[in-house]
């Protein structure tokens, strides 16, 4: 079976959240629960370093603003990290090459990212925390549950995947204005600060 559906949904979910799909692939292929999981995901070092990061994600991809902050770290990590997890699948199957499966696999987690971080700048409008957390424990339990649904059923897996992708660029281009009106917002706060604290330095008349 081509490992296609299996490198566009785990390009998406990288571009969601790395780390858990390095740390889902390795443990589901060192538990022999999929053997279609490359080596180098299975090892220790690998499993552990991911594990790690992935706790640092789940904090700060539930603080408001420190979230876009992150998401900004990872606009080049996560779209990386998607085309070597496809390029060594890719490897693993024999069923495509490598290269244009790290293309496949980098360009949807580029594409998932940009949808990810644009939903969060429009959450980040809102003056609650509580938004905040619920997006990101819907997007880690996604990233989940699309990614062990994929080891069983890939096929079916990337459409969902797809669909879900699509609906997330449907919706930032419909919050697309409102991130605007934010943007402008915070960077005139900045001016007005930056003003402020200008003012306060000019010697007494």
């Amino acid at each position: 079976m081509s490992v296609i559906p299996l490198v566009f949904t785990s390009g998406w979910a990288s571009g969601i959240n790395a780390y858990a799909v390095v740390l889902l692939l390795g443990l589901f292929g060192a538990t022999g629960v999929s053997d279609e999981v490359p080596a180098a995901l299975q090892r220790t070092d690998v499993l552990i370093v991911a594990g790690v990061l992935f706790l640092c994600e789940a904090v700060a991809d539930k603080i408001p603003y420190v979230d876009s902050v992150w998401d900004t770290a990872h606009t080049v990590i996560r779209p990386v990290a998607g085309a070597v997890v496809a390029a060594l699948l890719a490897g693993e199957s024999g069923s495509l090459p490598e290269l244009a499966a790290g293309a496949i696999g980098g360009s949807t987690a580029l594409m998932s990212h940009l949808v990810k971080a644009g939903t969060r700048m429009a959450v980040n409008t809102s003056p609650e925390p509580f938004s905040n957390v619920g997006m990101s424990i819907a997007e880690d339990l996604g990233v989940a549950g699309v990614i062990t649904f994929a080891i069983f059923n890939p096929v079916a897996a990337a459409v969902i995947a797809a669909v879900l992708l699509v609906l997330g660029i449907v919706t930032v281009i419909f919050l697309a204005s409102r991130i605007r009106r934010f943007l402008r917002r915070r960077a005139q706060r900045r001016e007005e600060k930056r003003l402020a604290g200008t003012s306060g330095h000019w010697p007494p008349g």
